[in-house]
């Protein structure tokens, strides 16, 4: 697939980087030239291109948005017409205070920036985990893939995330429509309790046993 990152920090850096070594076409999007995060994300993969916001979301059948959420509205605002039509996979989490809903639980960050871009597809995923399980989500002692939970209300759209979902190594656990974002963005809070805060290894996951 063709694909484009908003967004080249932890988070967006490790899913580019391992979705370029499996194969799909990356380009970094650049709100301004000369971007570290973007600088130090093609050091890590020569696989990775960068090119202007606008020209590598055009080019892109599948955009990630992986910024701080407070950069969205911003970010999306001038780009609304431009994602018309394509998957906007939505990284990103409200934080608030002491690791509080940013939104007050009110709606989800995901139904925010849907808002914003009325006329793409959001699918969230690959928010339930820190950047460390992105980079490696292999457990060789175990039999079973890490669970990556999405959720959106596009059906075709999360077809196509779940076979990203899929090309990282994850086992795909599609939660339901949108609506689900909310209680996905609270399981990011109970793991940042856990393993920022707690003491728990930053390689904590979650799995779907089925019998």
């Amino acid at each position: 697939m063709n694909l484009a990152f908003i967004g080249a920090g932890q988070v967006g850096a490790a899913l580019a980087v391992r979705l370029a070594d499996a194969g799909h076409a990356v380009v970094l999007a650049e709100s301004k030239e000369g971007s570290a995060s973007v600088a130090a994300a093609k050091q890590r993969s020569p696989r990775l291109s960068s090119r202007p916001v606008a020209d590598a979301v055009a080019g892109a059948d599948v955009v990630f948005l992986a910024t701080p959420f407070a950069a969205n509205e911003a970010l999306l605002r001038p780009l609304a017409d431009a994602l018309a039509g394509k998957i906007l996979v939505d990284c990103t989490n409200p934080v608030g205070p002491g690791l509080t809903h940013g939104l007050r639980s009110e709606r989800s960050g995901s139904d925010l920036v849907q808002s914003l871009v009325p006329k793409a597809s959001v699918v969230k995923a690959f928010t339930i985990y820190g950047f460390e399980n992105l980079e490696d989500p292999s457990y060789p002692a175990y039999n079973v893939k890490p669970a990556m939970l999405f959720c959106g209300d596009d059906r075709g759209a999360k077809d196509r995330v779940a076979a990203l979902v899929t090309d990282l190594g994850f086992e795909a656990v599609d939660v339901g429509g949108l609506v689900q974002a909310l209680h996905l963005e609270h399981m990011t809070l109970m793991w940042v309790r856990l393993v920022r805060m707690g003491g728990h290894s930053p390689h904590l996951v979650w799995g779907a046993l089925r019998r």
